[in-house]
């Protein structure tokens, strides 16, 4: 079974984009849930924003709530064997994204933007690079766009 921070994840939702929900439990004297959002790439999956539960009811609405936004926000289909979407993920390592602080270009606006909101820079991409937000396009950026943004491209970018 998979594992989480020492959780057993036992549902998980993921969307087109790469991005999911988790929702685990931990056993022992008493049972604990936690609640996380990832980003499942071709190094693993980078999750943040976990939220933990005395019990099992409180996570599931938790779970369902969290999913149940991010599909109304971005109008995303859950990842199927079918799917056959693209998208190219970047990261902004050197400050959290804000306004003005990535390329907005007409032709490829941005599909999805995270910050992962920790006061801080996190690990992403299976450690290789330290981030305090992603955003998702789709179309890649040019070299240019990169380098004026300081974004740094997702490894699995194609």
């Amino acid at each position: 079974m998979d594992k989480m921070d020492g959780y057993e994840i036992q549902r998980t939702i993921l969307f087109e984009t790469g991005y999911g929900f988790a929702l685990g439990c931990e056993r022992g004297t008493l049972e604990k849930f936690a609640v996380w959002n990832f980003t499942e790439t071709a190094c693993g999956r980078d999750c943040y924003w976990k939220s933990c539960h005395e019990n099992r009811d409180a996570a599931e609405e938790n779970f369902q709530k969290r999913a149940g936004r991010w599909r109304m926000m971005y109008g995303m289909q859950e990842k199927t064997k079918d799917s056959t979407a693209v998208f190219y993920r970047y990261y902004a390592t050197e400050r959290p994204v804000d306004i003005a602080t990535f390329p907005q270009p007409e032709e490829n606006s941005p599909v999805m933007l995270v910050n992962y909101n920790e006061g801080r820079r996190r690990l992403v991409a299976g450690g290789r690079l330290c981030a305090w937000s992603e955003i998702l396009y789709p179309h890649p950026l040019t070299k240019e766009q990169m380098e004026d943004y300081e974004l740094k491209p997702a490894p699995d970018n194609l």
